[in-house]
């Protein structure tokens, strides 16, 4: 699926670069607001994290209509806050300190859509744009820094293993692009990017280890978790303009 999405990435380049009076092309880059859609086990509250990508889009003497590709690399997740606890147990007090701590899934995006573009101004434009996306998971963050195996709380947090790597998506956003000259110019967007797809897909875990030290039972139950993300991007970026010109 990852070698099918960079392929139809590659061929829409092509037909860009070949079927318009020319191309634009660029990069940009800003923060990011993520959030995510969970269970009720967690306060979770948005995450600001970054994203980078590069585009390219067709280009006419007009400039109202454009096609456009768009791969990159963005952070999605959701910062997770658990407060300070002091439990009196029968061997005395058991501290359990406050964590502030990112889920956090490194994901590679490949967008394919259009833009609507409106004269704005001298030289500078405003536009909305709408696209489908597909999404590689490179890397995920899913637990505080020292939990592994051995701490109580482990099997409260997700699992690798119920990650999924391909999801997708849509995009839609705005935003406003300006020259500095004929060929160079930038551009400020602000783009939201909803998850048809579920990040994560845990069914129930039976007959794991109680963290709850005031318990009477030794083992309890994970209960079935789901992970949907969303995030919203600010970006800043710089456009170049490549023109092509037909002699007879």
């Amino acid at each position: 699926m990852k070698n099918t999405l960079f392929l139809l990435f590659f061929c829409f380049t092509l037909s860009i670069s070949g079927l318009s009076q020319g191309y634009a092309f660029g990069i940009k880059s800003g923060l990011t607001v993520a959030t995510q859609k969970w269970d009720a086990s967690f306060q979770r509250e948005p995450y600001l994290t970054y994203h980078a990508s590069a585009f390219i889009e067709t280009y006419s003497k007009e400039d109202q209509f454009t096609l456009f590709a768009q791969a990159g690399y963005h952070k999605k997740g959701s910062s997770i806050r658990t407060f300070r606890q002091v439990i009196q147990t029968t061997t005395g007090f058991t501290e359990f300190p406050g964590l502030r701590t990112p889920f956090e899934f490194g994901n590679a995006s490949l967008i394919l859509g259009a833009k609507q573009k409106y004269d704005f101004k001298k030289s500078s434009k405003l536009y909305y744009l709408i696209g489908v996306r597909g999404d590689y998971t490179l890397h995920t963050k899913l637990r505080p820094d020292g939990v592994d195996q051995s701490n109580s709380y482990f099997f409260v947090y997700p699992f690798d293993e119920f990650v999924n790597k391909f999801n997708y998506g849509a995009t839609v956003g705005g935003g406003i692009q300006f020259n500095f000259s004929e060929l160079v110019g930038g551009i400020i967007e602000l783009s939201i990017h909803p998850d048809f797809s579920k990040q994560y897909n845990q069914p129930e875990i039976r007959n794991v280890r109680n963290p709850n030290p005031l318990s009477q039972n030794s083992l309890t139950s994970i209960p079935e978790r789901q992970i949907v993300n969303t995030t919203l991007e600010l970006s800043l970026g710089l456009r170049f303009l490549h023109k092509i010109i037909y002699i007879d």
